[in-house]
């Protein structure tokens, strides 16, 4: 009799054991879904970095219409448009802003926190309000309207920074809905337009 239950006593614990490992093992071979990467708000992904020349499609200001951006042109100087960069040299970016939707469409102004940013190989961020930059006009580049659907227009940016600052940095634009893209940017200049600009920049 003990040795019937004994017997009978092994064969539970083994199905029990069978049973539960099985069912361990289908858990832990179950794969898991894989992590989704969503960016958030106002921050850079790595995996969007561009090189100058290359198109963005962004959302406008305040959500309204798409913008395709595409920095074309970057020209570095101490002088340009009648102004003197106050900590070292300008760094002059064109850009080409086209409307891709039956709605016109901005780029968010600086005071709502979007808009263009220069980011130093040391990971400062200065913006277009920094130093004399904001005083650099050239007519052709110059426009700030809300791009009109099926058109397009050139516009720029100028940064007023330090040659450390200027020297391998990258462009950021951060769009309507907060969502940041980045070009890294050459240190000399660069582009199919830099005798045009240049020619802008004579005072």
């Amino acid at each position: 009799m003990r040795a019937h239950t004994a017997a009978t006593t092994i064969l539970l614990l083994a199905a029990l054991t069978a049973c539960g490992g099985g069912g361990d093992d289908k858990a832990d071979s179950s794969p898991e879904p894989a992590p989704t990467s969503v960016e958030k708000s106002g921050t850079v992904d790595d995996s969007q970095t561009m090189a100058l020349g290359d198109s963005a499609r962004t959302t406008g200001d305040g959500g309204t219409g798409i913008l395709q951006i595409t920095p074309d042109t970057v020209v570095f100087t101490k002088e340009g448009g009648g102004e003197t960069a106050a900590n070292g040299v300008f760094v002059v970016v064109t850009m080409k802003d086209k409307a891709m939707t039956a709605a016109a469409a901005d780029e968010p102004a600086p005071i709502s926190g979007g808009g263009w940013k220069w980011m130093a190989p040391d990971g400062e961020m200065v913006d277009t309000q920094v130093g004399n930059g904001f005083n650099v006009v050239m007519d052709k580049y110059n426009n700030a309207d809300p791009v009109q659907p099926g058109a397009w227009q050139w516009r720029s940016k100028v940064f007023d920074l330090t040659p450390a600052q200027a020297k391998g940095g990258t462009l950021i634009y951060i769009d309507g809905e907060e969502k940041a893209f980045r070009w890294e940017m050459p240190s000399a200049d660069s582009g199919p337009n830099v005798a045009e600009v240049k020619k802008q920049l004579e005072f």
